[in-house]
């Protein structure tokens, strides 16, 4: 009985989109993004969820300017993801995989929804000016973005940051020390999140390390390769 031919077909997903290039640049582009929105918020909006909401009046614009950036931070965040558990493979453990990506889906999930928190207070105000500011609708939304935000959202990035170090360790995905500043990143986001802005920039911070680390670490595993061929 012959054997079918083999099939001349392209395959339907090119490998070059799997690299761990493709997760390096989708994690660099993630942390810009995020940081830079973090950052406009940083100073446009006090951190008090208490606060009456002047910063409708003066600094509206920046703020909406944040929020557009985060959409484009989530795609690059759900690429990142992807990319990273191609590459961690048949080495991920099924326990650790599932909190890293559950969480890392959650992260997103409580960001998205304090985004549009803010965005609806955004739309609120440019439709009723006098009444919102002060107002107690005005307030729920405020803290309701805050509580999303700084409680949910970044709690869960630091679940993901510890689950994410541990299959570091274990699969050598990065250098043990990345490992190491990703557990201690994670415990100044679960005890300063809700009280502090500035310890948000960490995930960011840290995702961009990794990101780093292995887009360094392809390049000199091909300049490896190719030094190979050549000899």
């Amino acid at each position: 009985m012959r054997n079918p031919p083999p099939s001349s077909e392209p395959p339907l997903i090119h490998p070059g989109l799997k690299t761990p290039r493709a997760a390096a640049i989708a994690g660099i582009l993630f942390s810009f993004l995020l940081t830079c929105s973090l950052g406009l918020f940083w100073q446009s909006v006090p951190l008090s969820p208490r606060e009456t909401g002047s910063w409708l009046e003066t600094s509206s614009e920046r703020v909406a300017l944040a929020l557009n950036l985060i959409p484009f931070a989530g795609v690059a965040f759900l690429w990142f993801l992807g990319v990273l558990r191609d590459r961690l493979g048949e080495k991920e453990d099924q326990f650790f995989a599932t909190v890293f990506l559950g969480s890392g889906l959650l992260f997103l999930g409580m960001l998205f929804v304090a985004a549009s928190a803010m965005g609806g207070l955004i739309h609120a105000y440019s439709a009723a000016t006098d009444a919102l500011v002060g107002s107690p609708s005005f307030s729920f939304g405020r803290a309701f973005a805050f509580d999303a935000m700084h409680i949910y959202a970044f709690k869960m990035a630091a679940v993901f940051l510890i689950s994410t170090s541990t299959l570091a360790i274990k699969t050598k995905l990065v250098a043990r020390s990345i490992a190491y500043l990703g557990y201690a990143s994670a415990l100044f986001l679960l005890v300063g999140s809700g009280y502090l802005d500035w310890p948000l920039f960490i995930f960011p911070a840290w995702v961009l390390l990794v990101s780093v680390y292995i887009l360094i670490d392809n390049m000199r595993g091909s300049n490896g390769l190719e030094s190979t061929e050549g000899g």
